[in-house]
């Protein structure tokens, strides 16, 4: 380690003690700090750790989280991102605060930001990095799916040795020739059929011929087991496959991969490719199948994914929205809901969230008024659109509450009439909700996996 390297680390890790000390929180400032002292400090501090990199639209912090869990099965000395800081100057952070280790080759596990990659691999070679998928998000940031796959494969192409672990149901995975090791995992749960991918969806034009591609199947969107009849393209053939769905709740999810069953205690249909992404990085390292069992079995929640909150005698579930795809699969996942419940919606729209809040229109709202929704409440910086749109959706007036103030939404939860609610919510209202909960004692302020 450089002179120069030498004094970053020993600022940044000081500003993190003092934070941490002090204020109780600095994810990002302590990185940024040293980044400026020494622009390549990511280089001596990454080049100790074999680093798998796990990037994409959706899914990246719970496929993180999973993935150190079932890491954790064989390897002692994992290090991760847990905070979802997911650009430079946090993942330096990162490393920074890392305890010291014996092992010779420690594991690092990092969410990285799509746009981020590029900066990172500058300087650290990964032994693999994980595609989840790539949707329509935030296209202030970073326009079109084909432009943020671009951005991926920049970063990409300075790594050409590490092996990509891809999700094969992803056509834009498989439309460009990579000289990397590939991986695949996806679904094989359905016998083979005849459909097309609804008209507006991302993503579903041949990248060999430009016509519309057929499918065998679909689980959501543009994902499944696709062909074109045209030219012969189509999935490639999957390396680790889930090969059945059990029974799915809100809270829980049953399935079988390559086999053998497993449980996992969260909901919805893209959580199951979040496990089975973590599955198919687990197989890769050499962790066996009856050790991911056992990883999976942990109940303890994510921050802002389906995280469990007791307000009095109700119980909050928050769950992070932020695209058309997810909105969807998260109003599909509670839709399962069998009791009764209340809807709590907080839009916020700042440089985290996506400033164009146009997104909301393309989410199946209409799904809500014919659901088992005693109450709904609309809240946040950007209420009056969420609100309309709940409005539009059909949502009856007479049960729609309005209040702005995330606080005052807070003293409002003990009158609603259920026991069950359920709060979607953007980047930046999750981390105020949270700080307001923190603030009420509800909560200890901070981040988990």
């Amino acid at each position: 380690m450089s002179l120069r390297s030498g004094l970053a680390s020993f600022v940044g890790r000081s500003s993190y003690w003092f934070l941490h000390t002090f204020f109780k929180g600095g994810s990002s400032l302590p990185g940024k700090l040293a980044v400026k002292m020494d622009p390549e400090i990511l280089k001596d501090l990454g080049s100790k750790y074999d680093v798998i990199i796990i990037t994409g639209t959706n899914g990246k912090t719970l496929t993180t989280a999973l993935t150190v869990r079932v890491l954790g099965q064989k390897y002692q000395s994992l290090l991760t991102n847990p905070t979802g800081s997911n650009m430079i100057q946090g993942i330096v952070t990162t490393f920074l605060e890392a305890p010291k280790t014996k092992d010779a080759k420690p594991v690092a596990v990092l969410e990285v930001d799509e746009a981020n990659i590029v900066l990172v691999t500058k300087y650290i070679k990964p032994k693999a990095f994980v595609f989840t998928n790539i949707f329509r998000d935030q296209m202030d940031r970073y326009g079109e799916i084909y432009t943020t796959y671009q951005k991926i494969l920049n970063g990409v192409a300075l790594a050409p040795e590490a092996t990509i672990i891809a999700n094969g149901d992803a056509p834009i995975f498989h439309s460009k020739h990579l000289p990397n090791p590939i991986v695949y995992y996806g679904f094989n749960h359905e016998p083979d059929g005849e459909l097309k991918a609804k008209p507006n969806t991302d993503g579903i034009l041949c990248p060999v011929c430009q016509n519309i591609l057929h499918y065998k199947f679909l689980t959501y969107s543009n994902l499944g087991k696709y062909y074109c009849p045209e030219c012969g393209f189509s999935r490639p053939e999957l390396t680790y496959s889930l090969n059945k769905l059990g029974e799915r709740t809100p809270t829980s999810s049953k399935f079988e991969i390559d086999n053998h069953p497993y449980k996992i205690e969260i909901g919805g249909m893209y959580n199951i490719y979040n496990a089975l992404a973590a599955y198919a990085v687990g197989r890769f390292m050499g962790v066996s199948s009856s050790q991911i069992a056992k990883a999976f079995e942990s109940d303890k929640k994510v921050f802002g994914r389906q995280e469990e909150i007791t307000v009095g005698d109700k119980k909050l579930t928050l769950i992070l929205v932020k695209n058309p795809v997810g909105l969807n699969q998260v109003l599909d996942m509670i839709s399962t809901e069998k009791d009764p419940f209340s809807f709590i919606s907080l839009l916020n729209a700042n440089y985290a969230d996506g400033i164009d809040t146009s997104w909301i229109w393309d989410g199946n709202f209409e799904l809500l008024p014919q659901l088992n929704i005693k109450a709904f409440m609309t809240g946040g910086e950007r209420y009056k659109d969420v609100t309309f749109r709940l409005k539009v959706a059909g949502v009856p007036q007479d049960k729609l509450i309005v209040e702005p103030s995330l606080s005052k939404i807070i003293e409002k939860v003990p009158q609603l009439p259920t026991e069950k609610i359920y709060v979607l919510a953007t980047y930046t209202a999750v981390l105020q909700l949270r700080k307001e909960l923190a603030n009420k004692g509800y909560i200890k302020e901070g981040m988990s996996i």
